[in-house]
Protein backbone atom coordinates (compact mmCIF):
# COMPACT_ATOMS: atom_id res chain seq x y z
CA UNK A 1 0.00 0.00 0.00
CA UNK A 2 1.13 3.93 -0.33
CA UNK A 3 2.33 5.37 2.19
CA UNK A 4 0.12 8.18 3.65
CA UNK A 5 1.48 11.65 5.22
CA UNK A 6 0.55 12.20 8.72
CA UNK A 7 3.38 14.87 9.67
CA UNK A 8 3.31 18.10 9.12
CA UNK A 9 5.47 19.07 5.71
CA UNK A 10 7.46 22.30 5.45
CA UNK A 11 5.35 24.53 3.20
CA UNK A 12 6.39 25.42 -0.53
CA UNK A 13 9.60 25.79 -2.70
CA UNK A 14 10.49 23.74 -5.64
CA UNK A 15 13.06 21.30 -3.87
CA UNK A 16 10.23 20.49 -1.32
CA UNK A 17 9.63 16.45 -1.29
CA UNK A 18 6.31 15.56 -3.05
CA UNK A 19 6.07 12.80 -0.96
CA UNK A 20 6.61 14.17 2.74
CA UNK A 21 6.19 18.01 1.73
CA UNK A 22 9.93 17.85 3.24
CA UNK A 23 8.99 16.13 6.61
CA UNK A 24 11.17 13.58 5.51
CA UNK A 25 9.69 11.11 7.60
CA UNK A 26 5.88 9.06 6.40
CA UNK A 27 3.43 6.77 8.65
CA UNK A 28 3.00 3.61 6.33
CA UNK A 29 -0.99 3.03 5.91
CA UNK A 30 -1.02 0.01 6.90
CA UNK A 31 -3.95 -1.83 9.73
CA UNK A 32 -3.66 -1.78 13.68
CA UNK A 33 -1.74 -5.24 14.35
CA UNK A 34 0.98 -4.98 11.40
CA UNK A 35 4.15 -5.02 12.14
CA UNK A 36 4.83 -1.60 10.88
CA UNK A 37 1.66 -0.01 12.28
CA UNK A 38 2.37 3.58 14.16
CA UNK A 39 6.11 3.53 13.40
CA UNK A 40 8.01 5.80 10.83
CA UNK A 41 9.79 5.12 8.05
CA UNK A 42 11.98 7.23 5.73
CA UNK A 43 10.86 9.31 2.60
CA UNK A 44 12.98 8.21 -0.10
CA UNK A 45 14.88 11.92 0.31
CA UNK A 46 15.99 11.21 3.78
CA UNK A 47 17.15 7.78 2.82
CA UNK A 48 19.04 9.65 -0.50
CA UNK A 49 20.26 11.65 2.35
CA UNK A 50 20.81 9.37 4.86
CA UNK A 51 22.65 7.05 2.33
CA UNK A 52 25.16 10.05 0.82
CA UNK A 53 26.36 10.63 4.08
CA UNK A 54 26.86 6.82 4.88
CA UNK A 55 29.12 7.03 1.58
CA UNK A 56 30.54 10.42 2.88
CA UNK A 57 31.57 9.16 5.99
CA UNK A 58 33.32 5.78 4.26
CA UNK A 59 34.91 7.63 2.12
CA UNK A 60 36.62 10.24 4.54
CA UNK A 61 37.28 7.02 6.71
CA UNK A 62 38.73 4.88 3.14
CA UNK A 63 41.32 7.82 2.60
CA UNK A 64 41.20 6.54 -1.19
CA UNK A 65 42.31 9.75 -2.39
CA UNK A 66 45.85 8.96 -1.23
CA UNK A 67 45.80 5.58 -2.92
CA UNK A 68 43.78 6.69 -6.40
CA UNK A 69 47.04 6.15 -8.50
CA UNK A 70 46.80 2.11 -7.47
CA UNK A 71 44.95 0.71 -10.01
CA UNK A 72 45.12 -2.32 -12.02
CA UNK A 73 46.44 -0.39 -14.86
CA UNK A 74 49.10 0.79 -13.07
CA UNK A 75 49.96 -2.69 -11.59
CA UNK A 76 52.99 -4.40 -13.11
CA UNK A 77 52.45 -8.38 -12.41
CA UNK A 78 55.16 -9.25 -15.12
CA UNK A 79 58.52 -8.12 -14.18
CA UNK A 80 61.93 -10.05 -14.41
CA UNK A 81 61.20 -11.94 -11.27
CA UNK A 82 61.95 -15.79 -10.30
CA UNK A 83 59.69 -18.29 -12.02
CA UNK A 84 58.30 -18.82 -8.54
CA UNK A 85 57.67 -14.69 -7.64
CA UNK A 86 56.16 -14.20 -10.96
CA UNK A 87 53.42 -16.66 -11.22
CA UNK A 88 53.04 -16.04 -7.47
CA UNK A 89 52.02 -12.39 -8.56
CA UNK A 90 50.44 -13.29 -11.54
CA UNK A 91 48.22 -15.14 -9.35
CA UNK A 92 47.30 -12.38 -6.98
CA UNK A 93 46.84 -10.53 -9.42
CA UNK A 94 43.98 -11.96 -11.32
CA UNK A 95 42.59 -12.92 -8.44
CA UNK A 96 41.96 -9.55 -7.09
CA UNK A 97 40.91 -8.38 -10.82
CA UNK A 98 38.25 -11.51 -10.43
CA UNK A 99 37.21 -10.20 -7.10
CA UNK A 100 36.62 -6.74 -7.95
CA UNK A 101 34.29 -7.92 -11.13
CA UNK A 102 32.04 -9.37 -8.56
CA UNK A 103 32.90 -9.20 -5.12
CA UNK A 104 31.90 -12.58 -3.67
CA UNK A 105 33.44 -14.19 -0.48
CA UNK A 106 36.66 -13.14 1.26
CA UNK A 107 40.50 -12.86 -0.72
CA UNK A 108 43.41 -12.54 1.43
CA UNK A 109 46.66 -11.56 0.10
CA UNK A 110 50.28 -11.90 1.70
CA UNK A 111 53.34 -11.16 1.21
CA UNK A 112 56.03 -8.92 2.80
CA UNK A 113 56.57 -5.32 2.58
CA UNK A 114 56.23 -3.53 -0.56
CA UNK A 115 55.29 -6.82 -2.66
CA UNK A 116 52.23 -5.43 -3.73
CA UNK A 117 49.73 -6.72 -1.70
CA UNK A 118 48.56 -3.21 -0.37
CA UNK A 119 48.28 -1.93 -4.15
CA UNK A 120 46.03 -4.33 -5.48
CA UNK A 121 43.93 -4.42 -2.55
CA UNK A 122 43.31 -0.37 -3.28
CA UNK A 123 42.95 -1.18 -7.11
CA UNK A 124 39.82 -3.65 -5.98
CA UNK A 125 38.85 -0.26 -4.11
CA UNK A 126 38.89 2.18 -6.79
CA UNK A 127 37.43 -0.46 -9.38
CA UNK A 128 33.99 -0.48 -6.73
CA UNK A 129 33.91 3.01 -6.42
CA UNK A 130 34.55 3.90 -10.04
CA UNK A 131 31.43 1.57 -10.81
CA UNK A 132 29.66 4.08 -8.23
CA UNK A 133 29.50 1.15 -5.67
CA UNK A 134 30.62 1.39 -1.96
CA UNK A 135 34.28 0.52 -0.51
CA UNK A 136 35.67 0.80 2.99
CA UNK A 137 39.49 0.63 2.62
CA UNK A 138 41.34 1.25 5.82
CA UNK A 139 44.11 0.21 7.53
CA UNK A 140 43.76 -2.17 10.55
CA UNK A 141 45.73 -0.05 13.47
CA UNK A 142 43.63 3.16 11.80
CA UNK A 143 40.49 1.52 12.22
CA UNK A 144 41.05 1.14 15.87
CA UNK A 145 41.90 4.48 16.13
CA UNK A 146 38.91 5.34 14.34
CA UNK A 147 36.95 3.44 16.91
CA UNK A 148 38.88 4.59 20.15
CA UNK A 149 37.76 8.40 18.65
CA UNK A 150 34.23 7.86 18.94
CA UNK A 151 35.16 7.57 22.52
CA UNK A 152 35.73 11.44 22.77
CA UNK A 153 32.60 13.39 23.73
CA UNK A 154 33.35 15.85 20.80
CA UNK A 155 33.42 13.41 18.31
CA UNK A 156 30.38 13.88 16.17
CA UNK A 157 30.21 10.18 15.34
CA UNK A 158 29.15 7.72 17.97
CA UNK A 159 31.29 4.51 18.69
CA UNK A 160 28.00 2.28 17.37
CA UNK A 161 27.48 4.25 14.36
CA UNK A 162 31.18 3.80 13.25
CA UNK A 163 31.42 0.37 14.30
CA UNK A 164 28.18 -0.46 12.41
CA UNK A 165 29.53 1.47 9.46
CA UNK A 166 32.58 -0.70 9.31
CA UNK A 167 30.65 -3.85 10.25
CA UNK A 168 27.92 -3.38 7.36
CA UNK A 169 30.13 -2.23 4.83
CA UNK A 170 29.36 -3.46 1.17
CA UNK A 171 32.73 -4.24 0.65
CA UNK A 172 35.59 -4.51 3.51
CA UNK A 173 39.48 -4.12 2.52
CA UNK A 174 41.14 -4.38 5.88
CA UNK A 175 45.37 -3.59 4.94
CA UNK A 176 47.82 -5.02 7.15
CA UNK A 177 46.35 -7.30 9.39
CA UNK A 178 48.78 -7.95 11.94
CA UNK A 179 50.47 -4.33 12.39
CA UNK A 180 48.25 -3.46 15.07
CA UNK A 181 49.40 -3.27 18.48
CA UNK A 182 47.41 -6.45 20.14
CA UNK A 183 45.54 -5.15 22.71
CA UNK A 184 42.53 -7.36 24.27
CA UNK A 185 40.24 -4.61 23.43
CA UNK A 186 41.92 -4.59 19.63
CA UNK A 187 41.62 -8.34 19.53
CA UNK A 188 37.64 -8.29 20.52
CA UNK A 189 36.77 -5.56 17.98
CA UNK A 190 38.73 -7.46 15.25
CA UNK A 191 36.98 -10.63 16.09
CA UNK A 192 33.45 -9.18 16.29
CA UNK A 193 33.88 -7.24 13.25
CA UNK A 194 35.36 -10.60 11.45
CA UNK A 195 32.92 -12.86 12.76
CA UNK A 196 30.01 -10.99 12.31
CA UNK A 197 31.09 -10.19 8.32
CA UNK A 198 32.12 -14.37 8.23
CA UNK A 199 28.41 -15.23 8.87
CA UNK A 200 26.45 -12.64 7.03
CA UNK A 201 28.75 -13.85 4.49
CA UNK A 202 29.88 -9.90 3.10
CA UNK A 203 32.15 -9.45 0.95
CA UNK A 204 35.69 -8.79 2.74
CA UNK A 205 39.43 -8.22 1.56
CA UNK A 206 42.27 -8.87 4.30
CA UNK A 207 45.96 -8.29 3.44
CA UNK A 208 49.04 -8.97 5.90
CA UNK A 209 52.86 -9.32 6.01
CA UNK A 210 52.60 -11.93 8.94
CA UNK A 211 52.38 -15.87 9.12
CA UNK A 212 48.81 -17.32 9.61
CA UNK A 213 49.82 -18.67 12.65
CA UNK A 214 50.18 -15.75 14.56
CA UNK A 215 46.94 -14.85 13.99
CA UNK A 216 44.21 -15.08 16.26
CA UNK A 217 42.86 -18.29 16.42
CA UNK A 218 39.21 -17.34 16.05
CA UNK A 219 39.99 -15.44 13.10
CA UNK A 220 42.33 -17.60 11.59
CA UNK A 221 39.44 -20.13 11.40
CA UNK A 222 37.43 -18.36 9.54
CA UNK A 223 40.16 -17.20 7.15
CA UNK A 224 40.58 -20.56 6.07
CA UNK A 225 37.36 -21.31 5.95
CA UNK A 226 38.00 -22.91 1.31
CA UNK A 227 34.37 -22.56 1.05
CA UNK A 228 34.47 -18.26 1.81
CA UNK A 229 37.30 -17.74 0.27
CA UNK A 230 41.20 -17.65 -1.29
CA UNK A 231 44.18 -17.02 0.32
CA UNK A 232 47.37 -15.86 -1.91
CA UNK A 233 50.59 -15.93 -1.03
CA UNK A 234 52.50 -13.45 -2.87
CA UNK A 235 56.31 -14.19 -3.15
CA UNK A 236 57.61 -10.90 -5.10
CA UNK A 237 60.30 -9.11 -3.40
CA UNK A 238 60.16 -5.34 -2.22
CA UNK A 239 58.98 -3.27 -5.48
CA UNK A 240 59.66 0.07 -3.13
CA UNK A 241 63.51 -0.46 -3.28
CA UNK A 242 63.02 -0.71 -7.31
CA UNK A 243 61.50 -4.42 -7.52
CA UNK A 244 65.30 -5.27 -9.00
CA UNK A 245 65.74 -9.41 -9.23
CA UNK A 246 68.32 -9.78 -6.81
CA UNK A 247 69.99 -13.12 -6.66
CA UNK A 248 71.76 -13.42 -3.07
CA UNK A 249 70.86 -11.02 0.15
CA UNK A 250 72.71 -9.31 2.41
CA UNK A 251 72.10 -11.71 4.71
CA UNK A 252 73.79 -14.41 2.54
CA UNK A 253 77.24 -16.04 3.23
CA UNK A 254 77.34 -17.59 -0.01
CA UNK A 255 80.30 -15.50 -0.82
CA UNK A 256 81.98 -17.60 1.90
CA UNK A 257 81.35 -20.99 -0.16
CA UNK A 258 81.47 -19.58 -3.44
CA UNK A 259 84.17 -21.87 -4.28
CA UNK A 260 81.79 -24.84 -3.45
CA UNK A 261 80.39 -26.12 -6.60
CA UNK A 262 79.84 -29.64 -8.12
CA UNK A 263 82.29 -29.52 -10.88
CA UNK A 264 85.27 -29.72 -7.44
CA UNK A 265 83.07 -31.71 -5.30
CA UNK A 266 85.48 -35.05 -4.69
CA UNK A 267 83.38 -38.09 -3.82
CA UNK A 268 86.94 -39.51 -2.30
CA UNK A 269 86.74 -43.04 -3.84
CA UNK A 270 90.31 -43.30 -3.11
CA UNK A 271 89.81 -42.62 0.54
CA UNK A 272 86.74 -44.27 1.50
CA UNK A 273 84.87 -48.02 1.23
CA UNK A 274 81.96 -49.09 -1.38
CA UNK A 275 79.31 -48.06 1.03
CA UNK A 276 80.68 -44.64 2.09
CA UNK A 277 81.42 -43.86 -1.25
CA UNK A 278 77.63 -44.88 -2.14
CA UNK A 279 76.28 -42.55 0.53
CA UNK A 280 78.48 -39.84 -1.20
CA UNK A 281 77.28 -40.34 -4.65
CA UNK A 282 73.73 -40.68 -3.98
CA UNK A 283 73.86 -37.31 -2.15
CA UNK A 284 75.61 -35.27 -4.73
CA UNK A 285 73.32 -37.46 -7.96
CA UNK A 286 70.60 -36.05 -5.71
CA UNK A 287 71.74 -32.32 -4.99
CA UNK A 288 73.00 -31.83 -8.24
CA UNK A 289 69.40 -32.57 -9.49
CA UNK A 290 67.64 -31.02 -7.22
CA UNK A 291 69.62 -27.52 -8.01
CA UNK A 292 68.21 -27.33 -11.38
CA UNK A 293 64.52 -27.00 -10.46
CA UNK A 294 64.48 -27.17 -6.65
CA UNK A 295 61.24 -28.54 -5.30
CA UNK A 296 60.08 -29.13 -1.73
CA UNK A 297 62.75 -29.61 1.17
CA UNK A 298 66.17 -31.22 0.63
CA UNK A 299 67.79 -32.88 4.53
CA UNK A 300 71.58 -33.27 4.26
CA UNK A 301 72.91 -35.20 7.12
CA UNK A 302 75.96 -36.41 8.59
CA UNK A 303 78.88 -35.53 10.65
CA UNK A 304 81.02 -33.03 10.66
CA UNK A 305 82.85 -32.30 7.60
CA UNK A 306 81.09 -35.21 5.81
CA UNK A 307 80.59 -32.50 2.54
CA UNK A 308 77.19 -31.90 3.27
CA UNK A 309 77.76 -27.81 3.57
CA UNK A 310 80.00 -27.64 -0.09
CA UNK A 311 76.44 -29.65 -1.62
CA UNK A 312 74.20 -27.38 0.03
CA UNK A 313 76.19 -24.28 -1.35
CA UNK A 314 76.86 -26.04 -4.84
CA UNK A 315 72.80 -25.99 -4.93
CA UNK A 316 72.48 -22.14 -4.09
CA UNK A 317 75.72 -21.72 -6.39
CA UNK A 318 74.27 -23.51 -9.07
CA UNK A 319 70.51 -21.45 -8.83
CA UNK A 320 72.97 -17.99 -8.73
CA UNK A 321 74.73 -18.92 -11.36
CA UNK A 322 71.36 -19.73 -13.83
CA UNK A 323 70.49 -15.45 -12.48
CA UNK A 324 67.82 -17.27 -9.56
CA UNK A 325 67.56 -16.13 -5.88
CA UNK A 326 69.42 -18.07 -3.03
CA UNK A 327 69.51 -16.85 0.20
CA UNK A 328 72.26 -18.89 1.89
CA UNK A 329 72.89 -18.58 5.67
CA UNK A 330 74.17 -20.80 8.77
CA UNK A 331 71.34 -20.79 11.40
CA UNK A 332 72.84 -19.29 14.46
CA UNK A 333 74.10 -16.09 12.35
CA UNK A 334 70.47 -16.18 11.58
CA UNK A 335 68.80 -15.79 14.70
CA UNK A 336 71.73 -12.96 15.62
CA UNK A 337 70.13 -10.90 11.98
CA UNK A 338 66.68 -11.69 13.52
CA UNK A 339 68.77 -10.16 17.26
CA UNK A 340 69.90 -7.24 15.56
CA UNK A 341 66.53 -5.87 14.39
CA UNK A 342 65.38 -4.81 18.13
CA UNK A 343 68.70 -2.31 18.12
CA UNK A 344 67.06 1.22 18.26
CA UNK A 345 69.25 2.17 15.20
CA UNK A 346 68.50 -0.89 12.97
CA UNK A 347 67.67 0.83 9.45
CA UNK A 348 65.42 -2.70 9.28
CA UNK A 349 62.21 -3.85 10.95
CA UNK A 350 61.72 -7.27 12.91
CA UNK A 351 58.97 -8.13 10.74
CA UNK A 352 61.18 -7.58 6.78
CA UNK A 353 64.02 -9.26 8.05
CA UNK A 354 61.82 -12.50 9.09
CA UNK A 355 59.89 -12.10 5.83
CA UNK A 356 62.47 -12.12 4.27
CA UNK A 357 63.97 -15.47 5.48
CA UNK A 358 60.78 -16.76 5.72
CA UNK A 359 59.78 -16.42 1.69
CA UNK A 360 63.08 -16.58 0.17
CA UNK A 361 63.09 -18.31 -3.32
CA UNK A 362 65.28 -21.01 -2.36
CA UNK A 363 66.47 -21.24 1.15
CA UNK A 364 69.75 -23.43 2.51
CA UNK A 365 69.88 -23.55 6.21
CA UNK A 366 73.17 -24.42 7.29
CA UNK A 367 74.42 -25.96 10.68
CA UNK A 368 71.03 -27.52 12.32
CA UNK A 369 71.04 -28.00 15.57
CA UNK A 370 74.30 -26.02 16.35
CA UNK A 371 72.22 -22.75 17.22
CA UNK A 372 71.32 -21.74 21.04
CA UNK A 373 68.27 -23.20 22.29
CA UNK A 374 66.43 -20.84 23.76
CA UNK A 375 62.80 -20.52 23.83
CA UNK A 376 62.82 -17.46 21.47
CA UNK A 377 65.28 -19.42 19.05
CA UNK A 378 62.94 -22.34 18.22
CA UNK A 379 59.87 -20.28 18.18
CA UNK A 380 61.48 -18.03 15.49
CA UNK A 381 62.77 -21.45 13.89
CA UNK A 382 59.59 -22.80 14.17
CA UNK A 383 58.08 -19.95 12.76
CA UNK A 384 60.13 -20.04 9.63
CA UNK A 385 60.28 -23.86 9.39
CA UNK A 386 55.92 -23.74 9.61
CA UNK A 387 55.87 -21.28 6.72
CA UNK A 388 57.84 -22.53 4.15
CA UNK A 389 56.41 -26.03 5.17
CA UNK A 390 52.90 -25.06 4.50
CA UNK A 391 53.83 -22.59 1.36
CA UNK A 392 56.15 -25.81 -0.14
CA UNK A 393 58.80 -23.18 -0.44
CA UNK A 394 62.21 -25.31 -1.54
CA UNK A 395 64.48 -25.60 1.42
CA UNK A 396 67.58 -27.06 2.01
CA UNK A 397 68.68 -27.82 5.39
CA UNK A 398 72.05 -29.57 6.74
CA UNK A 399 72.16 -30.88 10.61
CA UNK A 400 73.74 -33.58 12.39
CA UNK A 401 73.14 -37.08 11.63
CA UNK A 402 71.86 -36.94 15.51
CA UNK A 403 68.35 -35.76 14.20
CA UNK A 404 66.93 -36.76 17.36
CA UNK A 405 68.11 -33.91 18.88
CA UNK A 406 66.27 -31.30 16.56
CA UNK A 407 63.39 -29.42 18.53
CA UNK A 408 60.27 -31.63 18.23
CA UNK A 409 58.23 -29.36 15.95
CA UNK A 410 61.05 -28.99 13.36
CA UNK A 411 61.66 -32.30 13.31
CA UNK A 412 58.02 -33.73 12.58
CA UNK A 413 58.12 -31.69 9.01
CA UNK A 414 62.00 -32.79 8.34
CA UNK A 415 60.94 -36.52 8.61
CA UNK A 416 57.72 -35.40 6.56
CA UNK A 417 58.91 -37.78 3.20
CA UNK A 418 56.43 -36.09 1.22
CA UNK A 419 57.45 -33.12 1.69
CA UNK A 420 61.15 -33.30 2.45
CA UNK A 421 63.55 -36.00 1.06
CA UNK A 422 66.26 -36.80 3.75
CA UNK A 423 70.04 -37.96 2.96
CA UNK A 424 72.50 -39.12 5.62
CA UNK A 425 75.60 -38.84 4.29
CA UNK A 426 77.76 -41.65 5.86
CA UNK A 427 81.20 -40.28 4.80
CA UNK A 428 84.16 -39.40 7.99
CA UNK A 429 85.69 -35.73 7.99
CA UNK A 430 87.54 -34.78 5.14
CA UNK A 431 91.16 -35.22 5.51
CA UNK A 432 92.60 -34.22 1.78
CA UNK A 433 94.91 -30.95 1.17
CA UNK A 434 92.05 -28.41 1.76
CA UNK A 435 91.71 -29.35 5.71
CA UNK A 436 95.22 -29.19 6.21
CA UNK A 437 95.41 -25.76 4.79
CA UNK A 438 92.12 -24.70 6.88
CA UNK A 439 93.70 -25.78 9.93
CA UNK A 440 97.06 -23.24 9.35
CA UNK A 441 97.12 -20.50 12.10
CA UNK A 442 96.02 -17.85 10.93
CA UNK A 443 94.61 -19.18 7.60
CA UNK A 444 90.66 -18.61 6.66
CA UNK A 445 88.81 -20.45 4.02
CA UNK A 446 85.93 -21.24 2.38
CA UNK A 447 86.96 -24.70 1.13
CA UNK A 448 86.51 -26.11 4.59
CA UNK A 449 83.94 -29.10 4.20
CA UNK A 450 81.42 -29.49 6.87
Amino acid sequence: MPPTQEIPSSSGGEDTCPICGGAGYLREDVPVGHPHFGKLVACRCTQTQLEERRLSDLRAVSNLDSLARHTFDSFKPDLDLSPEQRTSLRLAYEAARAFAEKPQGWLMLLGEFGCGKTHLAAAIANEQVARGQPALFVVVPDLLDHLRATYSPHNPTTYDERFDQVRNAPLLILDDLGTQYSTEWAQEKLFQIFNYRYNARLPTVITSNIDLGAIDIRIKSRLMDPELGDICLILAPDFRSGGAHQTTSELSSLDLHEDQTFDNFSLREKELNAEQVASLQQAFLFSRNYAKNPEDWLLLAGGYGCGKTHLAAAIANERVGQGQPALFVVVPDLLDHLRATYAPNSSIPYDQRLGEIRNASLLVLDDLGTQSATPWAQEKLYQIFNHRYNARLPTVITATDDIDAIEERLKSRLLDRARCTNLFVNAPSYRGSEARVWQRPGRRTASRRR
